[in-house]
């Protein structure tokens, strides 16, 4: 693969300011003492409009350098002036955005003056310190294919203030050895956005010893999605005005104050609370139940929301490879919030207690649903359920993928045991029917006891077996989630899945689809055997014929319209979704959850 410099890059840029053609440098069209009168010139004022003006065709692309501009008024005013070495020094600010650029090369050191460098969005892989000029005072390199910054801190610029390397591969320990004050010495201004960074401590501690560091750019980092941040990075890095864009205020400041000291008590894990609300819109299945419904099979109807979402389990690798697969503790789906909570904190405590050499953590997709509701206008799921995620950077790219929330519905045909001694009685009702009614009492339990006893040899209740569950999907929405990676804490959306269909409209749309289908093949097929009987009157009478049944068609599709009429009208069906991070709001708050957990696992003993 060839590498595309930056000094020819720069070359060609160079090159098309047009310095020593028209209207700029010396050529016959400058009006001079020595000019004939006779001769086509122009004066110094006309060539200067030109390459102002908004419709000239010498006007160019200043985006890249503002000197840029100035420089052709000097290849106008003083074209004697501009030789090399002058056009090289006359820089200071140079912007290469999205030219490809692969290789900074020593070439850029004849940029002697060059105090702003920005080089984002291109392809470089590494940054060469020893072909940066040492004038240099802004370097932005973001979004390139940096993996390591051990070779831009070899030679570092000595005024260097401001340094963008977000959107980069980088977040090894190696790349946070190299943040220290002793390589960036006046360093004010730091961006590392959008990284892979996920030791918070060992990178707040380096980041401390940037005495000159005032405004600091870390969201999109896999650890700022932990309960700790941006608190902990407030108090550990005191020195800071400016964190993620904001302004730190005295009073965050204050209600943070000690966190730092604290930092045996920070774990990188994220703890993340998903909640599913009411539902509305789902149509009613029993909607077109028909009176004469036979009393069997007897159907019951259910409904509930499915999504993915992060599970942390804990694998002992003492235990054999046959045993692998049992010794997960997974934190999952139960009812009950405040069960949840106390069953998430004590497998968070067994996850911390198991060393290094004894565990491995393992993060993955799995699916979560909330609890079957039968059908109502408004039906609400009262789904809550936290996620403790120790993988921030499985998280990360989850998060910025986003999950997509489906509406299940379950259908489950019930039947009567066969019996050859007891006749079965049949209740008058269907369950069907039993739903829309849920006033009335079941025949089948009305009645006094005593009727009951004295019936009993002759009739009794049949006993009813369940079918398989039959499992439907009503309709998916695809809900985004990158804004909890770029800063922040909550996402609060109403879902619009759309209109749904009940199952007899989808049956019966299918139905006439089929008919419909099977109608054209049939006009089809009979054409043809007309044209191939030749005959006149027979040709009439396929055509009326054929012309019939194209009416016949059109009536077919006049019904599936008329059906489908219902389910148009009915209103879009809407889920309340909520997806919110747990951020520490204040030292106080995070001492009140940590310590009580860090006394009881110093209490326990280790697991091997």
């Amino acid at each position: 693969m060839s590498s595309n410099k930056l000094s020819a890059v720069l070359e060609k840029q160079i090159h098309h300011l047009c310095l020593k053609d028209f209207p700029c440098g010396y050529g016959t069209w400058r009006k001079t003492k020595d000019s004939t009168e006779g001769a086509e010139t122009e004066d110094t004022d006309d060539l200067l409009d030109l390459l102002s003006c908004r419709h000239s065709p010498w006007r160019h692309d200043k985006s890249w350098s503002p000197q840029a501009p100035a420089l052709r008024r000097l290849a106008v005013l003083t074209p004697e002036r501009l030789h090399t070495d002058f056009i090289y020094n006359y820089f200071t600010t140079l912007r290469i955005v999205d030219k490809g650029v692969s290789v900074i090369d020593d070439g850029l050191l004849r940029f002697s003056k060059l105090e702003e460098l920005v080089l984002s969005d291109n392809k470089i892989t590494e940054i060469p310190a020893e072909n940066l000029p040492s004038t240099l005072k802004i370097l932005e390199l973001r979004a390139n294919r940096l993996s390591a910054l051990n070779s831009l801190t070899n030679c570092l610029p000595p005024r260097l203030e401001y340094l963008s390397l977000g959107s980069n591969s980088l977040g090894s320990h190696d790349d946070i050895f190299h943040l220290t004050g002793r390589h960036w010495p006046q360093l004010v201004c730091l961006d590392l956005s959008d990284c892979e960074f996920k030791d918070q401590r060992a990178l707040l501690s380096a980041l401390s010893t940037l005495s000159c560091l005032r405004t600091l750019v870390l969201e999109g980092n896999p650890f700022t999605l932990a309960p700790s941040y941006p608190g902990f990075t407030v108090d550990s890095v005191p020195q800071l005005s400016c964190l993620d864009t904001s302004w730190i205020s005295a009073e965050e400041r204050q209600c943070f104050r000690g966190l730092a000291k604290n930092s045996d008590l920070i774990v990188d894990r994220a703890s993340a609370t998903v909640s599913v609300g009411r539902a509305r819109g789902i149509p009613d299945p029993l909607m077109r139940v028909e009176e004469n419904a036979p009393d069997f099979p007897v159907v019951n109807y259910g409904y509930f929301i499915t999504y993915e979402f992060l599970s942390h389990q804990t694998v002992n690798l003492n235990f054999d490879r046959e045993s692998k697969s049992d010794a997960a503790n997974v934190i999952e789906d139960d009812a009950d919030l405040q069960s949840n909570r106390n069953c998430e904190k004590e497998s968070c405590k067994q996850l911390m207690v198991y060393t290094e050499e004894t565990c491995h953590d393992v993060t993955h997709v799995s699916g979560h649903s909330t609890s079957k509701l039968t059908w109502s206008e408004c039906m609400d799921f009262s789904h809550t359920h936290t996620y403790i995620v120790g993988d921030l950077g499985g998280l990360k790219r989850f998060f910025n993928k986003g999950l997509y929330l489906t509406i299940e519905e379950e259908k489950v045909l019930s039947w009567p045991a066969a019996s050859e001694d007891v006749p079965l009685a049949k209740p008058s009702r269907p369950v069907k029917e039993k739903k829309s009614r849920k006033g009335e009492e079941s025949p089948i339990k009305s009645g006094s006891t005593k009727d009951k006893s004295k019936d009993k040899k002759k009739k009794s209740v049949p006993e009813l077996f369940q079918d398989a569950p039959i499992r439907r999907i009503l309709g998916s929405v695809h809900i985004p989630l990158h804004s909890l990676v770029t800063g922040g804490q909550k996402v609060l959306v109403l879902c619009n899945v759309g209109a749904l269909q009940t199952e007899s409209e989808v049956e019966a749309t299918q139905t006439l689809e089929k008919d419909l289908g099977k109608t054209i093949k049939e006009d089809k097929k009979k054409d043809k055997e007309s044209k191939q009987g030749g005959g006149s009157s027979t040709k009439q009478k396929n055509t009326a014929a054929s012309k019939g049944k194209v009416k016949g068609g059109q009536e077919c599709k006049m019904d599936v319209h008329t059906d489908n009429s219902v389910s148009v009208q009915l209103e879009p069906v809407t889920v309340e979704f909520n997806v919110e991070l747990e951020k520490w709001q204040s030292a106080s708050e995070a001492h009140q959850l940590l310590l009580p957990q860090h006394n009881s696992l110093s209490k326990q003993p280790v697991l091997s």
